[in-house]
């Protein structure tokens, strides 16, 4: 399920820093007000046997703001979307959002007009496409093959080898961690976007966005809507559109 957050701002710009790093400040804040003992023992060691974090974010979107070259536009109105594949964590998000009037995105003041639910479509075909719309980030083994001795390369881009590898492995640590089917399969790549860098709590992430066809039991293309695609999407990495092409 996804929580998509109205918002709008005087601000005519993100600075590139907190484009993405307050999201999971405000999960946070809201689970430690509302359910701060399940939001304690979600940061300290996550969920299941993997530690994952559920709950994934996007940046904020302002579709009418200037454009300028170089800088991150925002202004007017626009949106920012959270979501969770557990339907109790995205609901404690609904309720802790619908108390605020203004939300400090990293000193950038954005003030809330309205609050959408969305839930995850039925996917009864077990295929879906999904684009992002943050870079999908994956870390690697640290070892490049075929190079003696091997070197290291922390961050597997779209593209490289092994990537899809990586990607199918966190699919199924996802259907895992949640108790559900884990035969959900990358098919296909049908798109890699531009590769960027975001700094995040934890240091500087490289990745792109994509779209990708996967095929598996609906549920489970459920969890992944509502979640995001590949590693750290509680830091807003490979956050999924809403609206699926399938």
């Amino acid at each position: 399920m996804k929580v998509r957050l109205s918002v709008t701002t005087a601000a005519s710009e993100l600075p590139w820093e907190v484009v993405l790093t307050p999201g999971r400040s405000l999960v946070y804040g809201v689970l430690g007000r509302l359910e701060p003992t399940a939001g304690r023992r979600l940061h300290e060691r996550g969920v299941g046997e993997y530690g994952m974090v559920p709950f994934g974010h996007g940046a904020p979107v302002f579709p009418k703001a200037r454009r300028v070259r170089g800088r991150y536009a925002a202004g007017g109105s626009g949106t920012v979307e959270f979501g969770s594949p557990v339907p109790q964590l995205a609901e404690t998000l609904r309720k802790g959002f619908a108390e605020r009037e203004l939300l400090d995105w990293g000193g950038v003041a954005l003030r809330l007009t309205r609050i959408e639910v969305i839930p995850p479509p039925a996917f009864s075909s077990g295929r879906a496409r999904f684009r992002t719309s943050t870079p999908v980030v994956m870390k690697g083994d640290g070892r490049v093959q075929g190079e003696h001795p091997p070197s290291r390369q922390h961050w597997v881009l779209p593209g490289q080898a092994q990537w899809v590898k990586y990607m199918q492995g966190n699919l199924v640590r996802k259907a895992e961690t949640l108790g559900l089917d884990p035969a959900v399969r990358l098919e296909e790549v049908t798109w890699v976007g531009a590769s960027r860098s975001f700094r995040v709590r934890g240091g500087v992430k490289p990745g792109a966005p994509v779209e990708v066809e996967l095929s598996g039991p609906p549920e489970t293309l459920r969890a992944v809507w509502s979640w995001g695609l590949g590693q750290a999407n509680s830091a807003g990495f490979g956050w999924i559109s809403p609206h699926p092409m399938r």
